[in-house]
């Protein structure tokens, strides 16, 4: 008995660590594995007014880098049927490092033309309304110029858990989220599985989030 116990003593525990908390804002070049989570907009609709606490929780490692309104630790929050909060926001924003745990299995491939119009559509049969819908266009079709096309892969809620957790002190009916992982590229040379796109329930209270990790 004494030998085997010294024997367990000896195995190495092996714990992941993934190197996502830095003071860096960008993983460095040589970084393989962690991203940026860019402009996560997280939308709330309670079926009342409600005094909401709301953590941001990384069970892989990560750290906020950016939040509007500014988080510490938790947002502590009251927010409106209309989805106004605090009378002032009409979401949630944060940006975070995180790991790299995307999935990269199925996706679309966009010429750069056409996102627009490929995001406008995705997003509304998704199930986001066209206030949300124009959060993102506003932002992001001015972002991607650099290539002819770009590699769009949706990371939704069984994904996104294992890198962003959203902790709310009462729990929604409902939660949707949708970030998009974006690659620019400059040839179509590349086939994929096209998605089997998840759509958000927006009935009783529910909340949404969309977000993009460039790569």
């Amino acid at each position: 008995m004494k030998n085997l116990l010294f024997l367990v003593l000896l195995v190495p525990i092996i714990f992941i660590d993934y190197g996502c908390e830095s003071n860096s804002v960008e993983p460095q070049d040589n970084d393989t594995t962690c991203v940026v989570d860019r402009k996560p907009n997280l939308y709330i609709y309670p079926k009342d007014t409600l005094n909401l606490s709301i953590e941001i929780a990384f069970p892989n490692g990560g750290e906020i880098l950016e939040s509007i309104p500014e988080y510490n630790d938790s947002w502590n929050v009251v927010v409106n049927p209309n989805g106004k909060i605090d009378n002032i926001y009409y979401y949630l924003y944060y940006e975070c490092k995180i790991p790299k745990l995307t999935q990269k299995e199925y996706g679309w491939l966009i010429k750069n033309e056409k996102l627009k119009e490929f995001f406008e559509d995705n997003m509304k049969t998704s199930g986001f309304n066209q206030r949300e819908i124009n959060d993102f266009i506003e932002y992001w079709i001015p972002v991607f110029t650099d290539f002819e096309y770009y590699e769009i892969y949706p990371q939704f809620n069984e994904t996104l858990k294992n890198m962003i957790e959203v902790k709310f002190s009462v729990a929604p009916d409902n939660f949707y989220r949708l970030h998009y992982l974006v690659i620019g590229r400059n040839d179509s040379k590349l086939n994929l599985i096209p998605p089997h796109v998840e759509v958000a329930k927006r009935e009783k209270y529910f909340s949404v989030e969309w977000g993009v990790i460039l790569e």
